[in-house]
């Protein structure tokens, strides 16, 4: 049976290929989409939602903008990285996927709780609504199969060097989500740098030759390009998808239990996600941290997806 999820997003190149990955692969049943404030805007970050979901072709599915700012600093965005629309690179037209009225967080929790069994959250920027989710309904807990996401590293960041973008955004709500209780599945830059869209992935995606192929391709040459320039990366990693990755086959991606930590007051290390791969702490397990994705098998089900969707994109 399909895996029913919620994809909490900041679209975002990678983010983009996550919601066209867990639209596109049947081992994944797509409740709802919801939007935060990360790498743009949240008006910006829904917009490019409602982008994606038009040329993939996924309706049906409610989009809801979320949180504007994190929970106590302001926003920071990275626009050097996805550019000043969160998603340049492809000529995209006016989107007819629409946002439904409601906050991100409300619709998460109605989502949940009229869903006959529990759901599985992906969130794959900051975890702002999630945290605002655990806190305005905390009854949400029982309903939450898991949560899998995208965000830290077992070791250097990619925002400073000890913090990734994810977690340095809104070091609170991460925080918030490790001590919740629930189980967490972090998918870091540690795992996240093996899955490189090379030559040859790109040339897989072009091959497909529809309109939806042919816009992730742009994406990714974009990304490519900010990622050579930022920091000299032949290929760029695509982070997101792997978390959804981990939700269609645990298998794809090999995870190991550790306790993690986010550091809230380092002067130099604010946002670090600090794993104790090796119980020097003593302290309880309350994470699966990923450490290896199997490549082959993650660009097969990326791949499929995309042409999955691409026969019926608009």
């Amino acid at each position: 049976m399909p895996v029913p999820v919620i994809i909490d997003c900041d679209p975002g190149h990678d983010d983009a290929l996550a919601l066209v990955l867990a639209a596109g692969d049947p081992a994944v049943d797509l409740l709802a989409i919801t939007t935060v404030a990360g790498n743009q805007t949240v008006d910006k970050t829904t917009l490019n939602a409602r982008r994606i979901c038009t040329v993939a072709g996924i309706t049906g599915v409610p989009v809801a903008a979320g949180c504007a700012r994190p929970l106590v600093q302001p926003l920071l965005v990275a626009d050097d990285v996805h550019g000043e629309s969160g998603l340049d690179g492809p000529a995209f037209g006016e989107p007819t996927v629409h946002a439904v009225p409601q906050h991100a967080v409300d619709v998460m929790h109605r989502v949940l709780t009229e869903h006959p069994e529990p759901v599985t959250l992906v969130p794959t920027g900051p975890l702002t609504n999630v945290a605002l989710l655990l806190t305005r309904h905390p009854d949400s807990a029982a309903h939450i199969r898991e949560i899998v996401l995208m965000g830290g590293s077992t070791g250097r960041g990619n925002r400073t060097p000890a913090a990734e973008f994810n977690i340095h955004v809104d070091p609170e709500a991460a925080h918030t989500v490790f001590t919740s209780g629930l189980p967490v599945t972090m998918c870091g830059l540690n795992v996240t740098h093996q899955a490189l869209v090379t030559p040859e992935v790109l040339a897989r995606l072009e091959r497909l030759d529809t309109r939806l192929s042919r816009i992730c391709a742009e994406l990714m040459t974009y990304f490519a390009s900010t990622y050579r320039r930022l920091w000299g990366f032949a290929a760029p990693p695509l982070h997101d998808p792997v978390a959804v990755a981990r939700v269609i086959d645990p298998e794809i991606v090999r995870c190991v239990d550790a306790n993690v930590v986010v550091e809230l007051h380092g002067q130099y290390t604010r946002g670090a996600t600090v794993t104790d791969l090796h119980q020097y702490l003593d302290r309880p397990v309350n994470a699966q941290v990923a450490v290896e994705l199997d490549t082959e098998r993650f660009w097969d089900r990326v791949v499929a997806a995309v042409d999955a969707l691409g026969g019926r994109a608009s």
